[in-house]
């Protein structure tokens, strides 16, 4: 088969896939049930091809985009040959490649002339997955198995049948199984719109056309991406990012990156990182070459298709047992925040070094809240995930960071939600959601600010609490200082107590107030090279005082 095929035609194609994933992200929007997928957007679109390789992927979520490639390979690895048209897959075992066991991924084959050339692959965050906690962030968890249900790669359906019986045993092992059904149902109609639109663009191109013009926009990528690796300092370079704790009494847990950078190649080394926690706070190996990717992928230009020929340059080097490669069965459920936000983190501050003009500030670190009760407007029992209340973003040579976006794993990707509509789906009362003066890290170019949110919960429930950034602010780069971190605080009548970012079974009371007052972004540049203009102007809007 020739690989020859025009600019236009490679374009087109690399556009219309692009659209597809798009769309299906849309129709995922539009008919998930639970409030984390159709409001918060928790969810990732890709196509991928029986080689593992990612063709195209929407602007979602970094982090679960990243991890697609291992799991398809699980998929091929387990089915292979068995693979025929009406199939549907699923997985959430992270170390088959899923990410941690609430995200769980559809698969659908996609055919052209008879042979198996693409799958339309969804991964979306389920409200809940079984396990010995609500919503499965498990801080108590010292095996894989107390986080909740894990599945290996499995056929849903066969030939266009639904094996219902399958369907049946996993919502029978979750807490809110209408949500379940439902939003897998979306998921699975997503996936299925992918192999619908991909058809049609192998019937208006040509199969041929499309194989030929999908090794071009790959090749393309990995040219880009090489040229700008090139232009960077040859060395050795090292990072380093510190985890709070891991909720035993570990303490200033370390991700460290040695990075090599030779010609256009990167060598990312994480060997040197800190034993494996006895905790949730672990990350696998796929999770951890998604955040590698993640880091990777933030340096080099937006307009850069982020496919597999984007990630060509990097090789990564890991070491099992440690934080960033944790044994198997061990508790993860942290690990698509973190360790995943301390290893971009360490990768850029080890790369900042050699690409200083495109090394940007901390993005916040994520410390997450679920609460359940039962809701009397329903009669009902309620999940509800804290997705309000964002930190800020980075600075960057560009200018300041952006408030409220969110944290370096999804950089924007996962949305806060309507409050009115939280308000009416939950008894919950929002008292107030502004940005946090002062927040944001200083620097020539300062830290987006973090949220300050004041939610009463109106009937009595328990939370969960799960997440870092409590002590270690986003990170400043290059001169930059670190954000304010995270201070959350529970009152009830006339006592209040800090937050812990790892806490199990936290009695609220009706009527108790949340108050949240979540981190800044990193800093970027000496602070002393801002302007007198910028200074004043962040005074004039109350993002800082005098």
């Amino acid at each position: 088969m020739s690989n020859s095929v025009d600019p236009i035609t490679r374009s087109v194609v690399q556009h219309r896939l692009i659209s597809i994933v798009e769309e299906m992200g849309e129709a995922m929007l539009r008919t998930s049930y639970s409030q984390i997928l159709n409001a918060s957007r928790d969810f990732s679109i890709g196509i991928c091809d029986p080689q593992s390789r990612l063709i195209a992927q929407a602007d979602h979520i970094p982090i679960h985009v990243g991890a697609l490639t291992w799991a398809v390979r699980a998929v091929e690895e387990k089915f292979g040959d068995a693979v025929q048209p009406g199939d549907v897959y699923l997985l959430n075992d992270p170390y088959c490649g899923g990410s941690h066991l609430p995200d769980v991924t559809a698969f659908v084959p996609v055919y052209g002339d008879g042979k198996r050339l693409l799958w339309s692959v969804v991964r979306a965050h389920m409200g809940d997955i079984g396990g010995a906690t609500h919503g499965a962030y498990n801080p108590q968890a010292t095996e894989i198995w107390q986080e909740g249900l894990r599945i290996p790669p499995i056929r849903l359906a066969e030939a266009g049948r639904m094996r219902e019986d399958i369907l049946d045993m996993l919502a029978l092992n979750v807490r809110f199984p209408r949500d379940f059904r439902g939003d897998l149902a979306a998921m699975i109609g997503a996936a299925h719109l992918g192999e619908k639109r991909i058809g049609r663009l192998f019937a208006d191109v040509g199969t041929e056309t499309v194989s030929n013009a999908i090794e071009a926009v790959l090749d393309g990528a990995e040219r880009q991406s090489r040229a700008i690796v090139e232009s960077w300092k040859d060395g050795v370079y090292h990072g380093e990012a510190l985890l709070d704790d891991d909720g035993r009494g570990r303490t200033d847990i370390k991700v460290v990156a040695k990075v090599t950078k030779r010609g256009s190649d990167l060598e990312i080394d994480l060997t040197g990182s800190d034993p494996q926690s006895k905790s949730f706070a672990n990350s696998p190996h796929a999770n951890t070459q998604a955040a590698v990717a993640m880091a990777f992928a933030y340096l080099v230009d937006a307009e850069i298709p982020k496919n597999d020929g984007c990630f060509r340059p990097l090789s990564v080097k890991l070491k099992p047992g440690t934080i960033v490669c944790a044994d198997n069965n061990v508790p993860v459920t942290l690990c698509t925040t973190h360790p995943a936000n301390e290893i971009v983190e360490a990768v850029i501050r080890a790369l900042s070094q050699a690409c200083p003009d495109r090394a940007m500030g901390g993005w916040g670190r994520r410390f997450r809240i679920s609460i359940t009760g039962d809701n009397p407007r329903t009669g009902k029992r309620f999940i509800w995930h804290m997705f309000h209340a964002r930190p800020g973003g980075g600075g960057s040579p560009r200018g300041d960071g952006w408030s409220a976006a969110g944290e370096w794993h999804s950089v924007g990707g996962i949305k806060f939600g309507s409050i009115e509509v939280a308000e009416a789906r939950f008894p919950l009362r929002f008292e107030s959601h502004e940005f946090r003066p002062g927040s944001g890290g200083d620097g020539e170019h300062r830290g987006g600010l973090g949220t300050s949110m004041d939610l009463v919960v109106e009937v009595p429930a328990y939370a969960h609490t799960a997440g870092e950034g409590a002590k270690h602010g986003s990170a400043g780069m290059l001169g930059g200082q670190d954000g304010a971190p995270h201070d959350y605080r529970i009152v009830s009548g006339d006592s209040s107590r800090a937050l812990k970012t790892k806490e199990f079974g936290i009695g609220i009371a009706a009527g108790d107030r949340l108050e949240i007052r979540s981190s800044g972004g990193g800093g970027w540049g000496a602070p002393e090279r801002r302007s007198a203009e910028a200074r004043q102007r962040d005074i004039d809007t109350e993002f800082t005082s005098a």
